[in-house]
C-alpha cells in the first residue's frame, strides 16, 4: 500500500459516503412535501412518522461524512469546514431545527401546536439540500480560501487556511452554476421523498398523489442536472503535476478525467440509467411501489462518480479562486502514510455495518406505515 493508493482509497470512500447522504436526503425531500401530498392531518402524519424513523440515519452519515473526510484529508476539513463555517453552521442549523421539530410537535404543553413544527420540517427539506448541493459544486467551482503552510511555525500567527473574505462561504451562493447544482439536489431530493413515501406508506391518496408530482419534479431535475453535467465536462479544470505539485489551469480537464478513467463513464451511464428507469416505472405503472430502489442506487453511483471525477487523475478536488496555488488536492490535504494505513485497517469492518444497517432497516419496514399504526403505536412523532 503506497502512499498513492492509500489517498485515492480514502478518496473513494470519501466520496462514497457523499453519495449515501445525498440518497439519504430522501428524509428532507420528504419532509418538503408533507403539505403537498398529505392534505388531512393523518396523512401528515404517516408521511411525518414514515420519514421520522429515518431522519438520525441522514444526519449520522452527514457527521460520518465530516469525521472521515477529518481523518483523511484534514487540511480540507479545517480549510472547509473551519474557513466557510457560515455555510456549515446554515446546514447544521436545519438539522438541529429537524430534530425539534419531530421531537416537539405532538408534545403535551406545546402552546404552538404541530404546524409551526411541520413548517420547520418543510424548510429544513429544502434549505437542507440545497446548502449541500451547494458545497459540493465548489470542488468544481472552487472556492475564496488561502492557504499558507508556513504559518503552522509561526508562534504569532498558526492558522494555516484563512478565507479571503468576510462571508465565510456564503458567497458561494453568488455563482449561479453552484445554485444550479444546488436546485438540482433539492429536486432530486423530492423525487427520493415520493418513491420513498409511496414504497413506505399503504395509503393509496398519498401513493396516487406521488405518482401525479414525480412527474413535476422530475422535469426540473433533469433540466438542471444535465445543464450542470454538461457545463462540468466542458468547463476548465485544475490539474496539478504529481512532481512539483504545481497546479495549473486545464481546458476541460473533467471530460479528459471522464475519457482517462473510462470505467467511471461507463459506472456514470448505468447510474443514470437506473434513475430514469426507476422514476418512468414509477410513472407508468399504477402498482409498482419500489421505484425508490433503482433510483437510490442510480443516485448513489452517480454521485460517487463525479465527486471521483473531481479528485482523481491529478485533479485539485478543491480549487482556490482566491490563490490557485493554495487549491488542495488529495496528495497535499492527506493525513499522514501512518495515520491513513491505521484506518484503512479499520474500514475492512464497513460492510459489517452496512450490512447491520440493512438489518435494522428491513426491520423498521417490515410492516408498512398505514392509519391503524399512527392511531395504535405508542411511539409517533
Amino acid at each position: 500500500m503506497t502512499l498513492l493508493f492509500l489517498q485515492q482509497y480514502w478518496w473513494l470512500l470519501v466520496s462514497l459516503l457523499g453519495a449515501l447522504l445525498v440518497f439519504m436526503f430522501f428524509v428532507q425531500g420528504g419532509n418538503s412535501l408533507i403539505f403537498s401530498l398529505g392534505v388531512t392531518d393523518d396523512e401528515r402524519r404517516m408521511l411525518i412518522n414514515s420519514t421520522g424513523r429515518k431522519w438520525e440515519l441522514t444526519f449520522t452519515t452527514l457527521v460520518t461524512f465530516g469525521g472521515a473526510a477529518f481523518a483523511a484529508f484534514p487540511l480540507f476539513y479545517s480549510t472547509s469546514f473551519g474557513g466557510a463555517y457560515w455555510l456549515w453552521m446554515l446546514i447544521l442549523l436545519t438539522f438541529v431545527v429537524q430534530a425539534v421539530s419531530y421531537e416537539f410537535q405532538h408534545k403535551q404543553g406545546n402552546l404552538l401546536g404541530a404546524r409551526p413544527f411541520q413548517f420547520c420540517l418543510q424548510l429544513n427539506g429544502i434549505l437542507g439540500p440545497l446548502l449541500i448541493g451547494g458545497a459540493v459544486a465548489t470542488f468544481f467551482e472552487g472556492s475564496n480560501f488561502i492557504v499558507a503552510k508556513e504559518n503552522l511555525t509561526g508562534m504569532g500567527n498558526p492558522v494555516i487556511s484563512s478565507w479571503a473574505n468576510a462571508s465565510h462561504g456564503l458567497d458561494a451562493l453568488l455563482c449561479p452554476w453552484v445554485l444550479v447544482l444546488g436546485f438540482a439536489v433539492v429536486f432530486l431530493a423530492r423525487i427520493l421523498g415520493i418513491l420513498y413515501f409511496m414504497n413506505n406508506v399503504d395509503d393509496e391518496n398519498i401513493r396516487s398523489r406521488g405518482s401525479v408530482r414525480l412527474v413535476g419534479q422530475t422535469v426540473p431535475f433533469l433540466i438542471l442536472f444535465v445543464a450542470y453535467l454538461v457545463h462540468v465536462l466542458l468547463k476548465d479544470g485544475y490539474a496539478y503535476d504529481p512532481a512539483t505539485g504545481v497546479i495549473s489551469v486545464e481546458p476541460l480537464k473533467y471530460l479528459h478525467n471522464l475519457l482517462a478513467l473510462w470505467p467511471l463513464a461507463f459506472v456514470l451511464l448505468v447510474g443514470i440509467a437506473f434513475v430514469l428507469y426507476g422514476i418512468v416505472r414509477t410513472i407508468r405503472s399504477k402498482t409498482y411501489i419500489g421505484g425508490i430502489w433503482p433510483v437510490g442506487v442510480g443516485t448513489i453511483l452517480t454521485v460517487l462518480i463525479l465527486l471521483l471525477l473531481a479528485g482523481w487523475n491529478n485533479t485539485a478536488f478543491y480549487p482556490s479562486t482566491a490563490d490557485l496555488q493554495s487549491s488542495l488536492t488529495i496528495e497535499n490535504a492527506s493525513s499522514s502514510m501512518f495515520t491513513l494505513r491505521t484506518m484503512a485497517y479499520v474500514s475492512l469492518l464497513i460492510p459489517f455495518v452496512l450490512g447491520y444497517i440493512a438489518y435494522v432497516w428491513r426491520a423498521m419496514d417490515r410492516k408498512k406505515i398505514d392509519k391503524e399504526e399512527i392511531a395504535e403505536s405508542g411511539h409517533t412523532y
